[in-house]
């Protein structure tokens, strides 16, 4: 048995690339969790791409023993990602704990995506810690980055810890920090079993799994649990406790603990994330309230580049699902690229990993469409319409309004780069809300901008106008109406319905003159003349032709009258014809996401 009063529950807050893996690694090995030898770099991050792009993709926990003298204490750990595409993981890590390490990057100071979180632990009631992390650099400066939390979170740095998780130093301060500051957490082991799933992922063995935090009661091994939402009833296999290398098997997971669920079940649907569990013979009256569903954000097709790997993709797409339960998808056709699915994202780096993970695990050659947002269409007859693929939308003559998503966005940047980034929001449509100086070199700014001008490539823009140093969160809030059109691109007379987009009605003349120009230096030159077009409905606004590959065929004519060539190119001209009237074109993938390349 457990003793209640020795467990804390805390997660890690930190922006990407502050080293949060690291002090996770170091916190492990400081507990003694995994042995030396088996220790390595990022142990929490257990895919290949989390290793490689150096950021951590899904949140995973993992249980710590810490000892001293005055007993021992059952640390739960609870990493998070850092991106901003993630942080539906961040929310369901803070739901589940007590108290976080706010951790900060001394050189770099304060940044969006931390603040952003800041503001879900400070909703949420947990405990924070800050630590300054990287204090063996030379650049560090943990006064000036103490100032900076306390002027921009308002949370008191007296007693923040500097560490380097990457020498070791200020680790065990760090332990006992949580051990003494973070509260153990509440709850009645004597009332009705009461969880929260917070995770759930597939084994190939156990079948779907769920991490859940258990808030009253126990759950134990044989007992008969209610998944509230379902109603459906369920006998308790296993219970494990998350270990980075080898789960640990327990007979009960107590009141406050956070452990593994093994049910038998084939599909993680049956284990809704945000869903509460308690007893069968004995349920509990009072569920889990205020957690939010992942909502998909970015609508990408996914079609395989061999026709006949459909089924390929779907069931790697069903798979998938079982252990990324953000991602949503459906059937969809396209006259050009034949048969796939719309995929449904949190986020373009979200989008990115998906495609990597379906052609590393899957063995898959896929394309994907250039990504779009969810459009609200008002039709003239008021009904009114949902949809992320534009080429769903309505006739003209039937809408009466095409609103489209707005999001809060907070950046902070040096001021020094304050005006590229300003020209920046505003060639993106955006609207200023608010400006201020966070300390003498650094500039938050707070502005709402069109969702679909931040999926394409402004993250890339940002980070390039800035030298890298600017950051960026973004919160959804709500739809506005737009003076939208849709353009759409034809190649060789036909519309290509995969490459249309919704662009605003003052820029789509350019955007379609750039469009064409791109996508002239991307497709290949055939044997006949490919006139590439971009069109408002009926109306052609540009136009780029890709001339036929030619032959001469006058060489072999060395003399004789004019006559004899023109029969001969005249002949070739009907051949061209003829060709053009049965040839198809092969688009190439990059030609999917031209439009990432408008400026």
């Amino acid at each position: 048995m457990s003793n209640q009063k020795n467990i804390r529950n805390f997660s890690i807050i930190a922006h990407i690339d502050h080293g949060k893996s690291t002090l996770a690694d170091r916190l492990i090995s400081e507990c003694g969790t995994v042995e030396l030898r088996d220790m390595s770099n990022q142990l929490l991050d257990s895919m290949d791409i989390e290793r490689e792009r150096g950021i951590t993709i899904k949140a995973q926990s993992v249980r710590l023993i810490y000892k001293r003298d005055d007993g021992e204490y059952i640390l739960n750990l609870i990493d998070t990602p850092g991106h901003v595409d993630f942080s539906y993981e961040v929310s369901k890590s803070i739901k589940s704990s007590e108290g976080a390490l706010l951790v900060v990057d001394s050189s770099q100071g304060v940044e969006a995506q931390t603040i952003a979180n800041v503001y879900i632990a400070i909703e949420n009631n947990l405990e924070l810690i800050p630590i300054l992390n990287k204090i063996d650099l030379p650049a560090s400066n943990p006064q000036k980055v103490k100032d900076e939390i306390e002027s921009t979170i308002g949370l008191d740095c007296e007693h923040a810890i500097e560490v380097s998780a990457k020498t070791g130093q200020g680790i065990k301060q760090v332990l006992d920090t949580i051990v003494d500051s973070v509260p153990a957490p509440s709850g009645n082991e004597d009332a009705p079993t009461k969880a929260l799933i917070y995770d759930s992922w597939f084994d190939p063995y156990l079948g779907a799994l769920a991490l859940v935090r258990v808030y009253d009661g126990t759950i134990s091994k044989k007992q008969q649990i209610l998944i509230v939402s379902t109603g459906r009833k369920y006998e308790v296999l296993n219970l494990m406790y998350s270990h980075p290398l080898n789960p640990i098997k327990t007979p009960s997971i107590e009141c406050g603990e956070v452990g593994i669920i093994v049910l038998g079940l084939k599909d993680t649907g049956e284990l809704a994330v945000g869903d509460t569990i308690t007893d069968a013979k004995n349920p509990t009256t009072d569920i889990v309230e205020g957690f939010e569903e992942a909502k998909s954000f970015v609508f990408a097709g996914v079609f395989p580049i061999e026709t006949d790997k459909f089924e390929d993709l779907r069931n790697a797409l069903e798979k998938l699902k079982l252990n990324d339960s953000s991602i949503s998808y459906e059937p969809e056709t396209s006259a050009a690229l034949g048969f796939g699915f719309r995929v449904g994202f949190l986020g373009l780096l979200h989008m990115e990993v998906v495609k990597e993970r379906l052609e590393r695990e899957f063995n898959l050659d896929l394309i994907a469409t250039a990504p779009t947002v969810v459009y609200e269409i008002v039709q003239t007859n008021d009904e009114v319409l949902y949809i992320e693929n534009p080429s769903d939308l309505p006739p003209i003559n039937k809408i009466a309004a095409i609103n489209e998503p707005y999001v809060k966005a907070t950046l902070l940047t040096p001021n020094e780069y304050l005006g590229n980034v300003m020209k920046l929001l505003n060639d993106k449509r955006g609207i200023q809300l608010n400006m201020e100086y966070i300390t003498e070199t650094r500039v938050m700014l707070e502005y709402e901008i069109p969702m679909n001008e931040i999926v394409m490539d402004f993250y890339d823009k940002l980070k390039s106008v800035t030298k890298g140093y600017a950051s960026f969160d973004y919160e959804q809030v709500g739809y506005r109406k737009g003076d939208l059109v849709k353009l759409d691109i034809i190649v060789a007379g036909d519309i290509v319905d995969a490459l249309s987009i919704i662009v605003p009605k003052n820029q789509a003349n350019y955007k379609g003159r750039e469009f064409v120009k791109k996508m002239k230096e991307i497709v290949p030159r055939q044997l006949f003349e490919v006139a590439i077009q971009a069109s408002l409905g009926s109306k052609i606004i540009a136009r780029e032709s890709i001339r036929a590959m030619r032959k001469n065929v006058t060489a072999k004519c060395y003399g004789g009258d004019i006559t004899r060539k023109r029969k001969l190119l005249e002949k070739q001209k009907a051949g061209k014809k003829r060709m053009k009237s049965i040839g198809k074109i092969d688009l190439p993938s990059e030609a999917f996401l031209t439009v990432l390349k408008i400026d």
